[in-house]
């Protein structure tokens, strides 16, 4: 019988690349290296059927090169195109997603916190809504959305300017009246700050509004409610809606329409996030657009870094705007 050929090493890899052991073990490790070592390295791995050994890596050094990732679902389109490009960010790094889903169960946050620490991830990245999160401190960590101190890095999109952007360009487009819905959690997070923006240049500009703000789990009930309020003798109080997601602005939608009124002809609709029909069509509505790909490359770059304590205690970055079909514009 043939005896079965010696599994290859990397030193085969290096030989077989044409570049340094050193090289390959930066490559392996997803360490900082030439973008043409980088692909010499890894054709050479596929050649050879080259197999990392990442537990007996694990044992020696303590790292796991797993980052988790704690969200409540990807069932919300936009928590979807989070963890999408947050696991291509890990990738590009030779990095490995644990995925954790919350379901918005605030208990379930810290369990699965301790979790990951069991599962000696070398750090966590987490959208939470527990007021009493507990934040581990010898595993690095890194919030979206939600200040929680100096020392624990938030990455969030420019909430106060996209709620100011929003009543801006209802504005412009013509909008005498307008209003903010939004449903959320009672903490003061990032996304708090989008009625803050729109209620501070309503008031800069003059331009009159109202605010309907619900906490989660009140009933969808309470928004049909303040619409039909403000429907007199078939004519709506308002011409212009900021709606604190894409989600709730498509839901908003329909009762409009059930109401009689045409968007954007009657009613003129502003959502929050950026979620395109089927994830890469047009947007679902006309919408502040929040920057994923860079929040996603952020979160990396921030939980894998090596200064940790010198990170900006909140990274905040633009938003823009986009025409959905549910304002008076064309593309």
């Amino acid at each position: 019988m043939m005896k079965d050929k010696t599994a290859p090493t990397m030193a085969d890899v290096a030989r077989e690349a044409g570049v340094a052991l050193g090289t390959v073990s930066r490559v392996i490790n997803g360490q900082q290296v030439g973008e043409e070592f980088r692909e010499k390295v890894n054709a050479a791995i596929q050649r050879l059927g080259y197999k990392y050994n990442s537990s007996g890596r694990a044992l020696r050094t303590d790292r796991t090169n797993t980052i988790a990732l704690i969200i409540p679902n990807t069932i919300n389109p936009y928590f979807a195109l989070l963890v999408h490009h947050i696991n291509m960010e890990l990738e590009k790094r030779n990095r490995r997603m644990l995925l954790c889903f919350t379901e918005y169960d605030t208990n379930r946050e810290n369990e699965l916190i301790q979790m990951a620490q069991q599962n000696r991830v070398d750090g966590i990245i987490a959208l939470t809504y527990n007021p009493d999160l507990t934040i581990p401190e010898d595993v690095p960590f890194v919030t979206i959305d939600r200040f929680f101190s100096a020392s624990v890095p938030c990455v969030a999109a420019d909430n106060f300017g996209g709620g100011s952007l929003a009543a801006r360009r209802l504005k412009e487009l013509g909008c005498a009246n307008v209003a903010f819905m939004r449903i959320g959690s009672t903490l003061v997070n990032e996304p708090s700050k989008r009625k803050e923006g729109f209620v501070a240049a309503c008031v800069e500009m003059g331009l009159p509004f109202e605010v309907m703000a619900l906490e989660d789990g009140a009933p969808f009930e309470e928004f049909e409610r303040f619409l039909k309020e403000h429907m007199k003798n078939g004519k709506f109080a308002f011409d212009g809606l900021f709606i604190g997601t894409d989600m709730l602005a498509w839901q908003i939608i329909q009762v409009l329409k059930k109401m009689g009124l045409r968007v954007p002809e009657d009613v003129q609709v502003i959502g929050f996030d950026g979620i395109r029909s089927f994830g890469v069509l047009d947007y679902a509505v006309s919408t502040i657009v929040q920057p994923v790909q860079e929040i996603a490359e952020a979160c990396v770059s921030t939980v894998l870094s090596k200064h940790l304590s010198n990170v900006p205690s909140l990274i905040c970055l633009p938003v823009s705007y986009a025409f959905g079909g549910t304002t008076r514009e064309s593309t």
